[in-house]
């Protein structure tokens, strides 16, 4: 029955179909006329920096960004809009981000202001954040980081959800149907008045996930009849045991008080089960294993806002359940399915968070926040028997408290100046460290709103609990990553009302991370956690944002990023054989850069995104023998939107095309690819009545 759902929707957008031909003179060409004139979202001659944003580098996604296409995660929006590498292991698996040269565990998530990376890796997995339950997402780069959270050596990606803004009841369905078999659904209820709104967001995504690739780690011979070898091919092989069926649920209250408070309960439930598919190296017969890993996560936020003229108060508690299963059976030869690996781990985590700020005029604005992480975190592989028949342990049981506190002081002493010092506090366990941060904004010229930006900040990485406790292999007697970055910039928006927009930013940055921890192979046969680098990341970023009204009818958008971030070591020789001093990280691209055009005509709306990364090295070494070295690559996105409006809904026809020109391209060494691929999604939202009036 389920897969019956596009059916009917289908007959309803026949029957609007025919009911608009019918009626073309009347409904479909008043909503037309209605959309001649376009906005343009309006940029100040002269505009005043927030306090908040003295010298703060923020990238800020606009939600139509994020709504684009509604079957991508936060990944791919990250990969196609920002200057950030976007490390994937495949289509729906697990997608890390690397922020200015450093490592995935180098980067804070937070979502409502509750920090979600992993306890455990220290790191987020953004293929499991679908894009349909964001609302307002931002980047905060480098010493920015700071006003937010530590321990964000290359930033913060900060995402939140917003209040529906509902009027009476409200309906949206979409059904989308791509190749590889692949369903997704999403469905968001609504209900909301003077003081009351309410949310209830539900996606759930499945897919066959058995695309074609041409597999380069293998190479097959053609012989003639004297069998001589006469040529070569690299075979088309399909992505085995790849499957992936995901449900997300959200649920969203708010009440506001309409005197200056409000209240919110935010919980957001995931249950994922994904195959994890075959390496291009592997051989073996997809039928005879079993890979594959499940997992429950509950995250919950209660808020409180209470706002006043000049100053505010805000609390947060929140709780996170995560429970993961990773499973590993194969046949040895006897026709059997034998368990390998059989890994359990369970996170509870309970959050507290109180903030407030007060100004004084509009020169002087003070902050003081205060957050409270605690983590229990039970780990272990459950199927490790000795040879005295006994079971190994495995994993660890530890609880640990972290807490992050913060004072800052913001003074404006002109209309051009701006300050901002920041001293945050944090303990992790029984770890002290002190992070200061100081910021500074210059106006340069009031004419196209010219901005300098400066900071510099000291910002500290604790170890996880994996590189402490793990066994085997945990290293309790790690010291924290820690660093000094240095970053200045410029920034400007100009336009002209109803015609033009134009903003964007040029940054550089510079920063020695000292202390960075590596797992390396140790001589018992597994691995361990050393403090064995010195890192250097600098570089540049640069954005650029056009909106352009280029008739009553027709609107066009730019968007584009560039990054070039070497990242460096600089440490001392682990031995006369390391080769890796004054080598790129491995798995870091030098350049990055992305462009978004989107071009829109009355009710049709064409949208086309384009990336590039330059080669990865997959060894410390950069040795690009064998397998160490990724090639570049390019990815084309195209996708073509037309909205329809009747009386009684607003309907939508959407296409997309990914991979438009087929790149051949991995983005983790044999971790295979999909080629060119298409979706289609039809969307529904009724006016209950509305458009009757």
């Amino acid at each position: 029955m389920k897969r019956l759902v596009p059916i009917p929707i289908l007959l309803l957008l026949c029957t609007a179909l025919q009911a608009q031909e019918r009626t073309a003179t009347t409904s479909e060409a008043a909503a037309w006329h209605d959309e001649k004139t376009i906005a343009i979202r309006e940029v100040p001659i002269w505009g005043r920096q927030p306090m908040k944003e003295i010298g703060v580098q923020k990238t800020r996604f606009d939600s139509v960004v994020l709504k684009e296409n509604i079957a991508l995660s936060i990944a791919d929006i990250l990969t196609f809009n920002s200057s950030l590498f976007v490390k994937q292991y495949g289509r729906a698996t697990l997608s890390t981000v690397s922020f200015r040269g450093t490592g995935p565990s180098h980067t804070q998530v937070t979502w409502n202001g509750m920090r979600i990376n992993n306890p455990m890796l220290g790191m987020t997995d953004f293929s499991m954040i679908p894009a349909y339950f964001i609302d307002d997402a931002s980047l905060l780069h480098g010493s920015s980081s700071v006003n937010e959270t530590g321990g964000a050596l290359g930033g913060v990606v900060k995402l939140a959800t917003t209040p529906a803004q509902a009027d009476g009841f409200g309906l949206q369905y979409i059904q989308g149907i791509g190749m590889f078999k692949t369903f997704d659904e999403f469905l968001r209820l609504t209900w909301g008045n003077r003081n009351w709104q309410v949310s209830t967001r539900a996606v759930y995504q499945s897919s066959r996930n058995d695309y074609k690739y041409r597999n380069h780690d293998k190479k097959e011979n053609i012989y003639n009849d004297q069998m001589q070898i006469i040529g070569s091919y690299y075979p088309v092989e399909r992505n085995r045991s790849g499957a992936f069926d995901d449900v997300h649920l959200l649920q969203e209250i708010y009440y506001n008080t309409g005197r200056g408070d409000r209240f919110g309960v935010n919980a957001w439930y995931i249950n994922s089960h994904r195959e994890l598919p075959m390496l291009t190296t592997d051989y073996a017969d997809d039928k005879k294993f079993e890979n594959f890993q499940r997992e429950h996560t509950l995250r919950s936020v209660v808020s409180w806002d209470h706002l006043r003229s000049d100053w505010k108060l805000a609390a947060k508690a929140g709780y996170i359940h995560t429970w993961t299963a990773y499973d590993y059976r194969r046949d040895p030869g006897n026709g059997i399915m034998t368990t390998m690996t059989r890994s359990r781990s369970r996170i509870n985590t309970l959050y507290g968070q109180a903030e407030g700020s007060y100004s004084i005029g509009e020169r002087w604005l003070f902050t003081a926040d205060l957050s409270i992480h605690q983590h229990f975190v039970q780990s272990a592989d459950k199927n490790i028997i000795t040879q005295e028949g006994n079971k190994a342990v495995v994993g660890y049981d530890k609880a640990r408290i972290e807490i992050d506190g913060a004072l800052s002081a913001r003074w404006r002493p002109t209309d051009r100046l701006g300050l901002s010092l920041v001293l945050r506090e944090q303990l992790y366990g029984t770890r002290w460290a002190t992070i200061p941060a100081f910021f500074a904004d210059w106006v340069l010229s009031k004419r196209g709103n010219l901005v300098a930006k400066a900071s510099v900040s000291r910002n500290f990485r604790f170890p996880t609990l994996n590189d402490l406790y793990f066994l085997p292999g945990g290293n309790p007697d790690l010291r924290n990553e820690n660093g000094i970055a240095y970053e200045t910039g410029l920034s400007f928006s100009t336009g002209k009302e109803r015609r033009y927009t134009l903003s964007g930013s040029l940054s550089w940055y510079d920063q020695y991370i000292d202390d960075w921890i590596l797992w390396l192979p140790t001589t018992k046969g597994f691995f361990s956690p050393m403090n064995i680098k010195k890192v250097h990341a600098y570089g540049i970023e640069a954005r650029a944002d056009l909106d352009v009204a280029l008739s009553d009818a027709w609107r066009l958008g730019l968007d584009g990023t560039f990054s070039w971030s070497p990242s460096i070591n600089v440490g001392e020789p682990m031995s006369p054989a390391d080769r890796s001093v004054g080598k790129q990280l491995p798995y870091e691209p030098e350049f990055s850069a992305t462009v978004t055009g989107r071009l829109t005509w009355r009710t049709w709306s064409l949208l086309y995104q384009w990336c590039y990364y330059s080669e990865r090295y997959t060894m410390s070494s950069n040795d690009v023998t064998l397998t160490g070295r990724l090639t570049p690559y390019l990815m084309n996105n195209l996708s073509l939107e037309k909205r329809f409006s009747i009386p009684w809904a607003d309907l939508s026809l959407k296409g997309a095309i990914n991979n438009l020109f087929d790149e051949e391209y991995l983005s983790v060494l044999s971790r295979p690819m999909p080629g060119i691929n298409v979706e289609f999604f039809i969307g529904i939202t009724p006016k209950w009545g509305k458009g009757k009036k």
